[in-house]
């Protein structure tokens, strides 16, 4: 099911979104690290609670698309790649980039209510959560139908959320909001009035 065997092109074609996600944080990425100008767009964009305080809302958005190292964007995106596709098949283009942008903001709207106010943060973990949100919010509706989406993703929240607090430098509050607020969207995309069965949308 997560296994990617498309060419390049084809990725490309059959998952637009996704693939623009992962080419936008990738020109960013390189984007900030340019010498000069690369410094003062990651500070102007990543999340500072005093700073967004004082009235740069922005910085509720931007920090899902700043990633502070290439193992940190080499992490997130590899999730996206491969997670990213079949929700955005089963979901619909419109439907994923809500629970995406959505995840993502309520993780940083929650790190700026809950945690003080020099506290600064970067990166699209918590939109990746609210992936991996919905695709609970999935296994809910579907039960034991999709034994394969249960064995994958079930390990892989459970993992993803025991490292959360293990590591050092993770904000935890955006990684929790964004499953939760993922998962919650989920219940409501994949109500089955409102969708489509994922064995239909698969063929």
């Amino acid at each position: 099911m997560f296994i990617r065997t498309e060419s390049f092109s084809q990725y490309i074609r059959h998952y637009p979104i996704v693939t623009l996600l992962l080419a936008l944080n990738l020109l960013i990425f390189i984007a900030t690290s340019l010498p000069f100008f690369g410094h003062q767009l990651f500070t102007a964009g990543m999340g500072i609670n005093s700073f967004i305080s004082a009235g740069e809302w922005w910085r509720l958005v931007t920090p899902m698309f700043l990633h502070a190292g290439f193992m940190h964007l080499l992490f997130n995106m590899f999730s996206l790649f491969i997670f990213g596709p079949e929700l955005e098949k089963i979901a619909g283009k419109a439907r994923f980039i809500t629970i995406y942008l959505l995840a993502g903001v309520f993780g940083n709207v929650a790190s700026f209510f809950l945690k003080d106010a020099t506290y600064a943060y970067v990166g699209a973990s918590g939109a990746i959560f609210g992936v991996f949100g919905a695709f609970l919010a999935l296994i809910y509706y579907t039960k034991g139908n999709i034994p394969q989406l249960r064995q994958i993703i079930l390990p892989i929240v459970v993992l993803s959320v025991v490292m959360t607090f293990l590591q050092s430098n993770i904000n935890v509050t955006a990684h929790i909001a964004g499953l939760i607020v993922g998962f919650i969207i989920g219940l409501s995309y994949f109500h089955p009035k409102h969708i489509v069965s994922w064995r239909q949308r698969k063929r």
